[in-house]
């Protein structure tokens, strides 16, 4: 069940993308955006519209997406963790991700906004 609201989000974000004429390249870079957060475990505290145990990602998108740097900003986040910034409930480091993927992460959220 869990899976099939990933599916059905996914393809509302197709769907999105296309109406609005955004390209296939950007299409593909948010599908695999959101294929890794599902596969790193993200979804399991964070959701993309509403809090969960983390702040969703559209407000993380909205709160950081005027930084130049968001993106390096983010991944380092991703990848060390953070305490204090959305709550009291600590985001752990991510040691299993790569450097890449960490930005490729970023880069979705930002795209969330």
């Amino acid at each position: 069940m869990k899976s099939m609201s990933y599916a059905v989000l996914a393809a509302a974000a197709v769907f999105a993308a296309l109406s609005m004429g955004v390209s296939a390249t950007a299409h593909a870079e948010a599908a695999a955006g959101l294929a890794l957060a599902q596969q790193q475990n993200c979804m399991s505290c964070h959701s993309v519209a509403r809090p969960f145990m983390g702040p969703a990602l559209h407000d993380v998108a909205a709160k950081y997406s005027g930084r130049e740097d968001a993106t390096t900003y983010l991944k380092h986040k991703i990848l060390d963790g953070s305490t204090g910034v959305w709550g009291q409930v600590p985001m752990p480091a991510n040691t299993q991700l790569t450097p890449d993927q960490a930005a490729t992460l970023a880069s979705w959220v930002l795209t969330l906004k």
